[in-house]
């Protein structure tokens, strides 16, 4: 966002300060939370769809080559993806449409499960996953836009949240 963009004041700081004037101060802190949070995101997932956009991936299908790449074989069956992606079996189809229409995976049989479709990381999957990441490291991980303290400590509450929610 450039200077000229940016407003005089933070909005989500007047929303908190609204909210306790209209009697609402035991949920303020609370909706400023929630809302930063959303905010934060936004502002997270522009800067790596800005990276991602070079490779013509979406993050959902970024984060289906990642898992593949990390798998021991390069291949994994479609109900694995979407279980450790959490997300719904439609979502996977999609994301792994896209994908093979770009020749970055294909779908094999399952070699003991007739039911079961595998999804296998070909060689441009495996370039673009490792030339996506190498940007997303040096563009966005490796400078998050906080301290490394405050890093870990937003990783520990994130994953408190994560975890009381039963994310995990």
């Amino acid at each position: 966002m450039s200077s000229s963009d940016r407003l005089p004041m933070d909005p989500i700081a007047e929303a908190r300060r609204q909210w306790i004037a209209h009697g609402w101060s035991d949920a303020a802190a609370g909706m400023a939370a929630i809302t930063s949070l959303m905010r934060a995101q936004q502002i997270v997932l522009a800067r790596v769809e800005t990276v991602l956009r070079r490779h013509g991936v979406t993050f959902a299908r970024y984060e289906a080559l990642m898992l593949l790449h990390f798998s021991r074989t390069g291949a994994l069956p479609m109900a694995t993806i979407g279980a450790r992606l959490q997300v719904h079996p439609t979502s996977v189809t999609n994301a792994v449409d896209r994908l093979e229409a770009a020749g970055l995976v294909r779908r094999t049989s399952h070699p003991t499960d007739r039911r079961a479709t595998l999804v296998e990381l070909l060689g441009p999957g495996r370039e673009l996953a490792v030339r996506a990441t190498e940007e997303l490291n040096a563009e966005v991980f490796a400078a998050p836009g906080i301290s490394p303290a405050a890093v870990t400590s937003l990783v520990a509450v994130l994953t408190e949240m994560r975890r009381s929610a039963g994310d995990f």
